[in-house]
């Protein structure tokens, strides 16, 4: 009731304000759209302009006093939208930039390539090695390239530690110590050697004091029955425990020792991989008890290690090789064989 008594009132005071003057009509007119305007606005939050939108309300803000702007948005928006089309005006279309055409993704690719395959190659070496393949490019474009890509000049991208154990993984031994901490918490010492090129494993002893003697008479073990016949180096660290006359038991078989630098683990990587396989797959889930049952318990894992266990940097084949296997058929039934007190199992084809 009180809703309809005020609107009748305001309409009434209206028409008396009105007359049928012209401009009263107009000022009525912007009345009734700045009220759209208000009602448009509490629906939508942020309208989407076009550049033509700016431009217009840009243009006819330099029209009006700052006092009167009654856009949707604020001055310093307007302001903003001004000084971007000034910036706008002064920029001028780029031309296509002349001179030498980008090289090629698939050539750069090759160029990496070649130059991460072959480390004594320098850019010319390369240039020619394109030039013989029908491809064109200059040295120091080459030169460009291996920089950005973090590879510098020949000289200074040798062969690593790893290329070179690779390359003389036939006939190479790793030597390494590890410690196994007893159920009495003592501390063990567990002397091994890897062959490279087989990943085959030998443990050759467990003590509590790695003397010299004992160590030297580890080597004398070592090369009892040929062992050392077709070992050309033998690798280890620098530590203390492998003693000279270690080393000369080894030179006197023809070996020769490389000791690996101070703090590179990754120098002896093929021992320190094993290590931590023996940790993870045996030694983290028994209770060592003391040197005869570590050994024991060493050399039962090292013979599955080399008789059945597949190696991923053999393709998955055993470090002793096997014959191949009769092809499967269904309805064979396979048999399992507990090692270790069925700690590790191995599983075979029922005759």
């Amino acid at each position: 009731m009180v809703f309809a008594l005020v609107y009748l009132l305001l309409g009434r005071l209206l028409r008396l304000a009105h007359g049928s003057h012209k401009e009263v009509d107009n000022e009525v007119e912007l009345i009734v759209l700045h009220h759209q305007l208000a009602v448009l606005r509490r629906q939508v939050r942020r309208p989407c302009l076009t550049r033509r939108d700016r431009l217009f309300m840009v243009a006819m803000s330099r029209l009006l006093p700052r006092t009167r702007w009654s856009f949707h948005v604020s001055p310093q928006t307007l302001l903003r939208w001004h000084r971007e089309l000034v910036r706008r005006r002064w920029t001028y279309r780029r031309r296509s930039a002349g001179g030498r055409p980008p090289t090629s993704t698939e050539l750069r690719k090759l160029i990496l390539r070649i130059a991460r395959e072959n480390p004594r190659w320098g850019c010319l070496r390369i240039k020619g090695e394109l030039a013989t393949l029908g491809m064109s490019l200059s040295a120091s474009a080459i030169r460009c390239l291996l920089r950005s890509s973090g590879l510098g000049p020949a000289p200074r991208r040798g062969p690593t530690w790893g290329t070179f154990l690779r390359a003389q993984a036939k006939g190479s031994l790793a030597l390494d110590f590890f410690t196994v901490d007893t159920v009495w918490l003592r501390t063990l010492y567990v002397l091994f050697a890897i062959e490279l090129a087989t990943r085959r494993v030998r443990v050759l002893g467990v003590t509590y004091h790695p003397r010299a003697v004992w160590i030297t008479q580890q080597a004398r073990n070592l090369a009892i029955g040929g062992r050392l016949e077709q070992v050309r180096f033998a690798i280890h660290d620098r530590g203390a425990k492998f003693c000279g006359s270690f080393d000369e038991v080894l030179r006197t078989e023809g070996t020769r020792i490389i000791e690996t630098p101070v703090r590179a683990p990754r120098a002896n990587a093929f021992a320190e991989r094993w290590v931590r396989t023996a940790r993870t797959e045996c030694l983290d889930w028994l209770l060592v008890l003391g040197r005869r049952h570590s050994e024991r318990v060493l050399r039962a894992y090292a013979a599955h290690y080399n008789a059945a266990r597949p190696h991923r940097g053999l393709d998955l084949r055993t470090p002793d090789l096997r014959p191949a296997p009769t092809p499967w058929s269904p309805g064979a039934r396979v048999h399992r064989r507990d090692v270790m007190g069925g700690l590790i199992h191995e599983y075979e084809l029922a005759a």
